[in-house]
């Protein structure tokens, strides 16, 4: 069960840990009504990772039948996928800044938590390479090898549980730590960092 836990919170944190305009807008959140918006809406983006874990999770269970002939391939594939998504990360993250004038935008009718929670989430459910990352995490590691009922439900907790705990920090938007990880350099060390957790995650898959 400690596999599926460790697996869980490397995977919350390496889909939650780059800052970009979903962090950039719970953290103005945060400085322009109340550290209850912040949070809010923190909560909201990390139901919606919890949520696509389910449904990987889920899906993978459904699929279970099919893994067993096609284990070898299936598991190269989630393995390229990975290394696609961290590689990608990466890339965007030398290339390109977040806009947070677009966030501040964005987040002008969100001023309450209610509506900060579900604008959050619903921003974050329209992102499909979430579901495409927990997806390649679940259809991999069953391939390699398949956890039990117990061990699928740690793992989405613990994802939920690790985006929360980081979109909670990014909350805190009036602390120098909130401050540090939306500037250009937190955003692009961030980046980098989560490119190395999904890598981390394509080994783990890779070497079973």
């Amino acid at each position: 069960m400690t596999d599926a836990v460790v697996a869980g919170l490397i995977a919350g944190y390496g889909v939650a840990v780059p800052v970009g305009a979903i962090a950039i807008l719970v953290l103005g959140l945060t400085a322009r009504t109340s550290i209850r918006v912040g949070a809010a809406a923190a909560l909201g983006v990390a139901t919606a990772d919890g949520l696509y874990a389910g449904i990987a999770v889920l899906g993978g269970a459904a699929l279970a039948g099919l893994v067993g002939p096609v284990a070898g391939p299936l598991r190269w594939i989630a393995v390229g996928v990975l290394l696609a998504l961290a590689g990608t990360g990466a890339w965007n993250a030398l290339r390109h800044r977040a806009d947070p004038a677009r966030a501040a935008r964005t987040g002008r009718s969100l001023g309450t938590p209610a509506r900060a929670y579900a604008g959050l989430l619903v921003l974050t459910l329209l992102n499909p390479m979430t579901i495409l990352y927990f997806a390649a995490l679940v259809l991999g590691r069953r391939a390699a090898q398949e956890w039990p009922a117990r061990g699928e439900l740690l793992f989405v907790v613990a994802a939920f549980a690790a985006s929360a705990s980081w979109q909670l920090l990014i909350a805190s938007g009036g602390s120098l730590v909130g401050r540090m990880l939306s500037g250009p350099r937190g955003r692009l060390v961030t980046a980098l960092v989560s490119s190395g957790l999904i890598t981390v995650l394509a080994l783990k898959v890779l070497l079973g």
